[in-house]
């Protein structure tokens, strides 16, 4: 089960910055696992991030999912807060996860 965590468009001048002409969204959900759901204790919660791309005549979607990544939901809403606000796409979230971890942030 996933619910919506936020989403966000990325400003105009990162896309300008990277050479970037058309509008992209970015949108962050909090992953529970199914399987574990009933007895929320024991629940795993992991996230998942669309990004998709406005092009001029067609409209580009990828995502990624981390299905496990916590079983504490407060820190993988903090997670999910931090990537939002660092306008985190699906290509880089893995490293950045990786870095969180090293820091601590959720273990």
């Amino acid at each position: 089960m996933k619910t919506f965590f936020g989403s966000i468009f990325i400003k105009k001048e990162k896309l300008q910055e990277a050479g970037l002409k058309n509008p992209i969204k970015l949108e962050y959900y909090k992953i529970i696992n199914e399987d574990e759901f009933i007895n929320k204790s024991n629940a795993k919660y992991g996230i998942k991030i669309i990004k998709t791309e406005y092009l001029e005549k067609n409209i580009k979607v990828e995502d990624k999912t981390i299905k496990y990544l916590s079983n504490n939901e407060q820190k993988v809403n903090d997670i999910l807060a931090i990537l939002k606000e660092n306008e985190v796409t699906p290509i880089c979230v893995q490293d950045i996860i990786c870095d969180l971890s090293k820091n601590s942030l959720f273990l």
